[in-house]
This record gives C-alpha cells, structure tokens and sequence, in this order.
C-alpha cells in the first residue's frame, strides 16, 4: 500500500463509506467509481493509496475491527474470550457477520480478494489468536498436545456462519458468550 497523506479521520470516514456501500450492493456490485462518488474522492486516489478493491474493501474491514486479539490478556483464557466479545456491540456483530457471509461467497469468484482477505484479515487474526493461546498454554491453562487447538478458528467461524443457517437468528453476545463457554472452552479442556 502506498504512503497515505490521508489524515486518520478522512480515513476512517472513507472506510466507514466502503463498508456501507459493501453492504448496500455486496462486492461484486462495488465499484471504484461507486467509492470515489461516495468519498468525494478521485478514482486515481483510490487505486494509489489501496492498489485494487480487494485490498481496499479488507483494508476497511480491518480498520473497522475492534480490538487485536493479540492486544487481550486479561489473565485466563477464558477471561481472554470475554474480553474480546465484550468490545463489540450486538448490532456491530451482526453487520459484521452479514458481511462475512457475501464476502464468503464473492471469494469464489474473485481469487484476489480470497489473497487479500488471507493476507490482510485472516493471517493477522491468526496470529493474535496464536498468541492468545500460546499464552494460556504458558499458564498451564490449556495442555499443549490438546487436538482441538489447530481447530478453534474453524470452531469460531463455525459460531458466526452457522447460526443464521440454525436459527435464523443473527449472532450475538449472548450466544457467543455461551458458545465459548459451552463448546470452545469444554473442547481445549478449560
């Protein structure tokens, strides 16, 4: 990504825009020009400071992101797990979490944005979830040999995707709170 000469409100303001957009047409009716209109900027701009609009659209969710796993030690995991919820809204979650799902489905089509949504949202959250557990396996909290570790991101992106098709319901606090009580903590063994 080129060097921004954006100030860090204009910034959030433009993301802010995409994100809105993204959720009033879906990716694949996004366009540059649909930015650019949008953020009363030029197109040129556009292109120069993101590259593409796979990058700029998870550039935007990134930006958008509440906290850094990496960022939460509370001292337990499942203090860790808590903490992270309780930094969004139940209505954050759910514009999120329709979000994911026709981002889901654009990636099949579009292998560029599959790159940038690894690269720029994926890995780091990785990463951050790494080292949250790193963590609790270093307090003794979480046996190091314990199988369902190289499963939780699948368990937690299961929570977000599955309970619209369950319960037709939209994910939320609650039962985010209770899943990771009653299904991620059991399964590590907490």
């Amino acid at each position: 990504m080129a060097r921004t000469r954006l100030t860090p409100e204009r910034e959030s303001e433009l993301y802010a825009a995409v994100l809105d957009l993204l959720r009033e047409v879906g990716y694949d009716a996004l366009t540059m020009d649909a930015v650019a209109a949008r953020t009363r900027s030029s197109k040129a701009t556009l292109y120069r400071q993101w590259g593409s609009k796979p990058e700029l659209v998870v550039t935007a969710m990134r930006h958008n992101k509440p906290v850094s796993l990496s960022d939460v030690d509370t001292g337990s995991l499942r203090g860790d797990f808590h903490a992270v919820l309780g930094r969004s809204d139940d209505c954050q979650m759910e514009k999120d979490s329709a979000l994911m799902r026709g981002l889901s489905h654009a990636v099949h089509d579009n292998p560029d944005l599959l790159q940038a949504l690894r690269e720029l949202l994926i890995e780091p959250e990785m990463t951050g979830l790494d080292t949250l557990l790193r963590r609790a396996v270093d307090r003794g909290e979480v046996r190091p040999d314990n199988p369902a570790l190289k499963y939780l991101p699948h368990m937690l992106i299961g929570a977000f995707a599955a309970r619209q098709l369950v319960e037709d319901r939209p994910v939320d606090q609650a039962f985010l709170s209770d899943y990771v009580d009653s299904v991620i903590l059991p399964a590590l063994g907490v």
